[in-house]
């Protein structure tokens, strides 16, 4: 792994670093004939799509069954942790649930109330691999936010994997599909004879599912588009140089394209993380996977001139995984506004926010943390205002209204108010 000097960094350089893409862009074109064709041909497109991309002839679409029997068939330790995190994670979610309020306002009674969407389109990465921890992140917040209707599609296979859809039913879906990639995205924005439409398209995917929820927003909502995985790691010259590493060959083994980096004002600390990540990594089993992510423009362990560099490099870094391993963490974490989720001390690796801890891992990428959090229960809400005013409170405003409305030159909006008034 490279160390790299802040301060030398080139123009170009830096893009590579604080911009990073998604690679959307490539794909786009191809995405959006996808789309078309599902939107034309429904469960056919799905069924050609699945042997074309995923090489497996799908009978039943709908696999909701194999989804309740999974529970009941994984290996029992798997079930365990999978009702664990589904359990810390339902906590943590429970505690974004936002309340109605009704106040008085100089006799205006005003107040804003908060009412679940319908239903919601979950995506849930899989097909050969086996992700379970995505199908509990993205199912359970909509359920802690009272989704009438709740539907995960998951990429087929030949043989589905348990362990995702005991996780689909243990985390609360209504319905599961077996569809991946952009037709999966497209399925659920605009349904097909066996795949009903949402009101929200959410969830992680490769650039292929971003950039179809890229298409479908406007149609439907989607959480945000989220690219390859990123952290970055802000330390000082008390942090264990061998768990700096540790957490960021982690997340490395997510995807060739994954962004890890390191921040620090100490160089000899630089060189021992360095050191570290290099015989860590060729240790792992995806060890190739993990190297092809060292080597990206956003990959590095950066040296700052002082803790003050660092800590602003890390803003505009915006990373989607923000961990501070330093002595004064919460001096440090008050500087740094834009991150997706934030992990403090040599005791919590990003593994943990993964997996169980509690907070969702489904996260803004890209430097989009300077813009949007992560998926939660607020992503499954909508809310509208309410109120109420007495004669007198109009009476009051009755002037500024208007005067304003003459202004803008409506002047029905004016008498509207004066109206009620007419003796």
């Amino acid at each position: 792994m490279e160390i790299r000097t802040i301060g030398d960094l080139s123009p170009g350089e830096r893009r590579a670093v604080f911009d990073r893409a998604s690679g959307v862009d490539a794909v786009s074109d191809d995405v959006r004939e996808i789309i078309e064709r599902v939107r034309e041909a429904g469960d056919v497109a799905l069924r050609e799509y699945a042997e074309e991309f995923d090489d497996v002839s799908v009978g039943n679409i709908d696999v909701t069954d194999r989804a309740e029997r999974a529970a009941a068939e994984v290996d029992d330790r798997v079930l365990a942790a999978i009702e664990d995190a589904a359990a810390n994670i339902r906590a943590f979610h429970e505690r974004q649930r936002p309340e109605d309020w009704r106040e008085e306002f100089e006799g205006r009674e005003l107040g804003r109330r908060f009412r679940p969407l319908e239903s919601a389109g979950v995506y849930a990465p899989g097909g050969t691999a086996t992700y379970p921890s995505s199908a509990l992140m993205g199912v359970i917040p909509a359920d802690v936010a009272g989704v009438e209707h709740i539907a995960v599609a998951t990429p087929p296979a030949e043989t589905l994997p348990k362990a995702t859809l005991a996780a689909i039913h243990v985390a609360g879906a209504d319905t599961v599909y077996q569809v991946g990639g952009a037709q999966a995205i497209a399925a659920l924005a605009y349904g097909t004879e066996t795949v009903s439409s949402c009101d929200i398209v959410v969830g992680p995917g490769n650039r292929w599912v971003t950039a179809a929820k890229s298409a479908v927003r406007g149609d439907v909502e989607i959480d945000f588009l989220a690219g390859p995985s990123e952290l970055l790691v802000v330390v000082d010259e008390t942090a264990d140089a061998e768990l700096v590493a540790a957490d960021l060959v982690a997340q490395a083994e997510h995807d060739t394209d994954a962004a890890v980096a390191a921040v620090t004002a100490n160089e000899e600390l630089a060189a021992a993380v360095t050191e570290a990540v290099d015989q860590q990594a060729a240790e792992q089993p995806r060890e190739e996977v993990i190297s092809g992510a060292l080597d990206n423009d956003a990959s590095g362990v950066f040296l700052a001139r002082s803790i003050s560099e660092a800590t602003l490099f890390a803003e505009e870094y915006a990373a989607e995984h923000l961990s501070i391993m330093a002595e004064d963490e919460e001096s440090l974490l008050d500087r740094i506004d834009s991150a997706g989720s934030v992990f403090l001390g040599p005791y919590s690796p990003v593994a943990a926010g993964d997996y169980a801890s509690g907070p969702n891992h489904v996260l803004p990428t890209g430097g989009a943390a300077r813009r949007v959090g992560g998926l939660s229960v607020d992503t499954f809400m909508r809310s509208s205002t309410v109120q109420r005013l007495s004669q007198e409170s109009l009476d009051a405003l009755s002037e500024t209204i208007t005067t304003l409305a003459r202004t803008e030159g409506l002047e029905a909006h004016a008498e509207s108010v004066e109206r009620r008034f007419d003796e």
